[in-house]
C-alpha cells in the first residue's frame, strides 16, 4: 500500500484517467466497426471524418501509438475508396 498522501492522489488519478482512455479506445473501435459495416460511400466518407479524428486524439494522448493510428486510417481510406458510390 502506498504510504505517502502525493502517492495515494497518484493511484485516485491514474485511475480516473485509465477508465476514460478506455472509454474512448472503445467508442473509437466501435465507430470503426461502424465504418466498415456502412456500405453507403457518402454515409462512409462522414463517418471516415469522424473516425480519423477520433484515432488522431487517441494517438495525441498516447493511448495507442500514432504508427497504429496511422495503419488504421490508411486502410479504412482504401475501404471507403473502394466502395460504389450509391
Amino acid at each position: 500500500m502506498a504510504n505517502h498522501k502525493s502517492a495515494l492522489k497518484r493511484i485516485r488519478s491514474n485511475n480516473a484517467k485509465r477508465l476514460l482512455n478506455r472509454y474512448q479506445a472503445k467508442t473509437t473501435r466501435t465507430f470503426v466497426k461502424r465504418l466498415r459495416n456502412t456500405t453507403d460511400k457518402a454515409e462512409a466518407q462522414e463517418l471516415f471524418k469522424t473516425v480519423s479524428g477520433m484515432l488522431d486524439k487517441l494517438a495525441k494522448k498516447n493511448v495507442i501509438h500514432k504508427n497504429k493510428a496511422a495503419n488504421n486510417k490508411s486502410k479504412l481510406a482504401r475501404f471507403v475508396n473502394t466502395l460504389a458510390a450509391a
